[in-house]
């Protein structure tokens, strides 16, 4: 910070008595200041949120909500036992998958070249 002429200058390369106003305040001046498309877009909000409320559609949503909690009360979630026996069985299938891929890969790419080869003579 560099005073100048008894004003505080925050940009000590710029020796003209100090930033009025301050690069904050422009930003806050940025933040407060509402544009017309923001003003179209809180109004077409506000334009459906009324169209869903007098539709119905709110009161339908939150029936829909609630209904969804009680189903998953229902619901019978496994045991930490179960999912370390489940995460086993689904990395040692992504294993053996792997495996399988690359195999029939190193097999298909040997047997073309084979034949590339084949075909060259």
């Amino acid at each position: 910070m560099v005073e100048c002429g008894g004003l505080e200058n925050r940009f000590p390369g710029n020796r003209n008595g100090g930033s009025n106003p301050s690069p904050s305040a422009k930003k806050l001046k940025r933040i407060n200041n509402v544009s017309t498309f923001q003003y179209i877009l809180i109004g077409i909000a506000a334009l459906v949120f009324f169209w869903a409320w007098k539709k119905g559609h709110l009161l339908r949503m939150a029936a829909y909500v609630g209904e969804t909690k009680v189903e998953l009360r229902k619901c019978n979630w496994p045991t930490k036992d179960e999912l370390k026996g489940a995460t086993v069985l689904v990395m040692m299938s992504v294993v053996a998958i792997g495996i399988g891929t690359g195999v029939v890969d190193f097999v298909a790419g040997s047997g073309l070249q084979g034949l590339m080869d084949l075909v060259r003579k």
